[in-house]
């Protein structure tokens, strides 16, 4: 399976865990990583490489040169960076039919074989939504998104990287940005969801993207008292769980009920790191 990942430093803590709660929870598949960057080093590669837990994770270093977007329009409101989901197909490598971008901060807690490996026809992405019904009808006004569509979180987001070498129109987003400069809330998603909204499948958020929010509003609906989801559904049915917005298990004043599964790869983590140590200090004595 090919994994996209884009972050700076700040993030590495976390991408450690989330790709040891991947290769764990997923034990038959391997796994090449493309970490698309500007500012990371070889110490942070270092750091990441020597806290994987298995070999089956293979980690590619992407280097985004600062050339690959110089026509692309950039403020301090909109980095480069927000580039690199959108335009993908630029700078991985032509063979790459397909991979799954992930968010730094999610977990995996079942295997994600179904979802990689879907039939995505001719559209160019598959996500999921965590938007209400009043905030998508102000989402299809703000971005100009067909009626039929449904605003995607772009934090994990399956892509045909074949369909949009084919077709896809880069100065159709440029275009766009510039247009909708003023009305942008989460720039490269907004503009995920405004250009290519038509062209983009709608998973199951409560399997594929499951979120502190989200799991409480589904809960709290009377549409849903009959169905509501509980821990021991998630263990079964959910396989991604996303701890966007400013609720991190990892903060201080962290309030939730699925932080534990961040909590349990994270023990992962440093048993393993533990087991290293004690291993380099038996070989030195």
């Amino acid at each position: 399976m090919n994994i996209l990942v884009t972050l700076d430093s700040n993030y590495i803590e976390q991408l450690i865990v989330m790709l040891t709660s991947l290769t764990v929870s997923n034990p038959k598949e391997n796994f090449h990583v493309y970490i698309a960057h500007s500012t990371l080093n070889e110490d942070d590669f270092y750091t990441i490489k020597n806290c994987i837990i298995t070999s089956r994770c293979n980690i590619i270093d992407i280097k985004v040169p600062p050339s690959m977007f110089a026509d692309a329009p950039v403020t301090e409101r909109y980095p480069k960076e927000m580039y690199y989901r959108i335009f993908a197909p630029q700078y991985l490598p032509r063979e790459l039919d397909r991979i799954l971008y992930l968010d730094p901060d999610i977990v995996i807690i079942n295997s994600i074989k179904e979802l990689y490996y879907m039939d995505m026809e001719n559209n160019f992405f598959a996500a999921a939504s965590h938007v209400s019904k009043s905030l998508k009808k102000i989402n299809e006004i703000r971005l100009d998104m067909p009626e039929e569509s449904t605003y995607i979180n772009s934090g994990v987001m399956l892509i045909n990287l074949k369909e949009l070498r084919k077709k896809q129109n880069i100065q159709e987003v440029y275009d766009y940005i510039e247009n909708k400069k003023l009305v942008l809330v989460l720039p490269d998603q907004d503009v995920l969801n405004g250009v290519y909204a038509h062209k983009t499948i709608n998973l199951d958020a409560m399997v594929y993207n499951l979120s502190e929010r989200y799991l409480t509003f589904y809960n709290a609906n009377p549409k849903n008292i009959a169905n509501r989801k509980d821990m021991r559904w998630i263990v079964q049915n959910t396989s991604i769980i996303h701890y966007c917005g400013r609720n991190k298990p990892w903060k201080n004043n962290y309030r939730g009920d699925l932080g534990v599964f961040y909590y349990y790869f994270e023990n992962l983590v440093k048993r393993y790191l533990n087991e290293q140590r004690s291993h380099t200090d038996l070989k030195i004595v």
